[in-house]
């Protein structure tokens, strides 16, 4: 027994090593295919100091204690924006003309030195219908490696999208609305998530508490559930352990948004490619195309995945679109104004696991909301890993977005309150 057991441990570190190296090799493919030859050695292998703690596995995401050198940055900016991600993100490309920015360039000497020292990779500042700041990451830093078409990866931020395609969805009818039960999903059947309303799944206070605690665990106590469809979630973790709905309270966590993910492609059916290009094409008007999510399963599994991969101006699209349907009063603006209604407290241990830049006293449908210092407000706020920050004022008219790469406590902490919420306090 113990033979076999080495033996299964020396194949998974083999595979992982394997992994590692045609990482390596794609790589340092890359950058010789875009000119950075200086970080290159005659044979074609890199020469930077990468200094990554798990080797073998060659780390999903930048630890949040760690501190990288820049050469570490600069693998994990290849990572997530550059390197082949067509095994699990369909691309969807624009076929209307995009919405074209007006621009009133200022000059913010705290956001240029900011940049200078920390993870942001861009920096837009939109008001009253301009763009007002406009800053990449400096070249010396990681700006030598972006442009206006470089694609940031999240998906926490996607989690937000999804809400909006929901309205979406419920103003095209496929959707009673938020408090229509999930009742008529047979892949939720037996767990703790049937027959809940929709708005709890929004609002993620379904009462799975017990199966899921990012927070604590910086993970979920289901497992890799973010590489599996929902029928495989389901069936290991749920359905056979007759799992038990708790209190209604704010828990974070992936899962959910990809049950809110899947319930609405279930209940769209086949339309639901000509409905996503409805919302990105005809209302959002993206200008270059668009990464999203799925497990490597078969669709009727449920495996869709709200992860996000767009360029800074179409992120700064989808944001306004937002804020023009809630300042019109459309349906969707409607649905935005009701999740707004509909917020919960957090009050989760106090809310000091969640990073300063998500750290609001409320949630409401996918959207962080009551930032300290912006009362009386509304903003609807997107947060995402490494530092990512989308604030968007709904009646004052004031978008920021942030795209960042690291963020912690230590060096690559921004200042939130400089870089966030005045500019959304005050306006420009």
């Amino acid at each position: 027994m113990k033979k076999i057991f080495l033996i299964l441990i020396l194949s998974l570190l083999a595979s992982s090593n394997l992994f590692a190296e045609n990482l390596n090799w794609f790589f340092n493919k890359w950058l010789s295919e875009n000119g950075h030859h200086q970080y290159l050695n005659e044979q074609g292998s890199h020469n930077l100091n990468i200094k990554i703690k798990n080797k073998a596995l060659s780390a999903t995401n930048i630890a949040y204690h760690s501190n990288p050198n820049r050469d570490t940055l600069i693998y994990y900016l290849w990572k997530y924006s550059y390197r082949d991600r067509s095994q699990h993100l369909k691309e969807f490309k624009p076929t209307n003309s995009s919405y074209d920015f007006k621009f009133n360039l200022i000059e913010d000497k705290y956001v240029k030195k900011q940049m200078k020292t920390k993870g942001i990779l861009s920096y837009l500042y939109y008001q009253d219908g301009q763009v007002l700041i406009d800053e990449f990451s400096p070249k010396e830093q990681l700006g030598e490696f972006l442009n206006n078409e470089t694609k940031f990866y999240s998906m926490s931020m996607g989690k937000s999208v999804t809400s909006y395609l929901v309205g979406h969805a419920i103003c095209e009818g496929y959707i009673d609305g938020v408090d229509a039960r999930v009742n008529d999903w047979p892949i939720i059947k037996d767990s703790l998530y049937h027959d809940q309303k929709l708005i709890n799944f929004l609002n993620m206070n379904t009462g799975d508490q017990k199966y899921i605690d990012e927070f604590k665990d910086g993970t979920s106590k289901l497992g890799p559930y973010e590489d599996e469809d929902i029928a495989t979630t389901m069936r290991f973790h749920f359905n056979k352990q007759n799992t038990k709905k708790s209190k209604e309270i704010y828990n974070y966590n992936g899962f959910v948004t990809q049950l809110i993910l899947n319930y609405m492609k279930f209940k769209i059916g086949e339309d639901y490619d000509k409905f996503y290009s409805k919302v990105f094409n005809d209302k959002i008007k993206i200008k270059n195309s668009i990464r999203y999510g799925y497990t490597s399963f078969k669709e009727h599994f449920g495996n869709g995945h709200p992860n996000i991969m767009a360029t800074r101006f179409d992120y700064l699209r989808i944001a306004k679109a937002m804020m023009d349907d809630y300042q019109n009063n459309t349906c969707v603006g409607k649905y935005l104004k009701e999740i707004h209604k509909r917020r919960i407290p957090k009050k989760y241990n106090e809310n000091k696991n969640e990073p300063e830049y998500n750290r609001t006293k409320s949630y409401g449908g996918q959207f962080h909301m009551d930032y300290p210092g912006l009362k009386d407000k509304v903003i609807f706020g997107m947060g995402g890993y490494g530092g990512n920050a989308i604030l968007i004022d709904m009646e004052n008219s004031r978008i920021l977005v942030v795209n960042s790469l690291h963020y912690n406590n230590g060096k690559y902490k921004y200042n939130v309150k400089k870089l966030l919420i005045d500019p959304i306090k005050k306006g420009k």
